[in-house]
């Protein structure tokens, strides 16, 4: 099954878009803010790797770990006070974080592999395994993990440490 960047957009971007819609009802600005700031972000991470910015792209995706790792301190501060509701929301727009710059990283492994830096791939894939342990996050270690195998079989690893 072979899946575009493109595809991935639509997808990170719907997910977030779902959160934001589900929150915009019930929810405090605040959690519509880091929504909007997250699906920017996503989108800013596309427009970079559509335009060759890789650096830009990862930057991008970057800030939306560092959003995810914030929301995650949220969470366990608000869950020791009380208030389950907001702590519930904070808990999904975390979760949300995470699976997109998961699916970013994917993405930027198959972006590399599209553009004959197989190393490069391997180390963005690489990276999704070894940083999204949790038990949720297993669908994307083993998608790294199939893409790490294909790559293996396409494109050798270098034992050339110059290449």
């Amino acid at each position: 099954m072979k899946i575009t960047l493109s595809h991935f957009l639509y997808r990170t971007v719907g997910v977030i878009s779902l959160v934001a819609l589900l929150m915009s009802g019930c929810a405090q600005d605040s959690y519509q803010r880091r929504a909007d700031v997250m699906k920017d972000h996503v989108e800013a991470f596309y427009s970079h790797l559509k335009a060759n910015r890789v650096g830009s792209a990862v930057h991008e995706n970057e800030q939306i770990e560092l959003m995810a790792d914030q929301m995650a301190d949220t969470v366990k501060k608000r869950g020791q006070m009380g208030g389950v509701t907001q702590v519930e929301r904070e808990f999904a727009l975390m979760k949300t974080a995470r699976e997109t710059s998961a699916q970013n990283w994917i993405a930027l492994g198959q972006y590399f592999t599209l553009k004959q830096q197989p190393d490069r791939a391997r180390t963005s894939y690489q990276r999704v395994i070894d940083t999204y342990t949790n038990p949720t996050e297993r669908t994307y270690r083993e998608q790294a993990a199939r893409a790490l195998k294909d790559l293996d079989i396409a494109s050798p690893p270098s034992l050339d440490p110059t290449r």
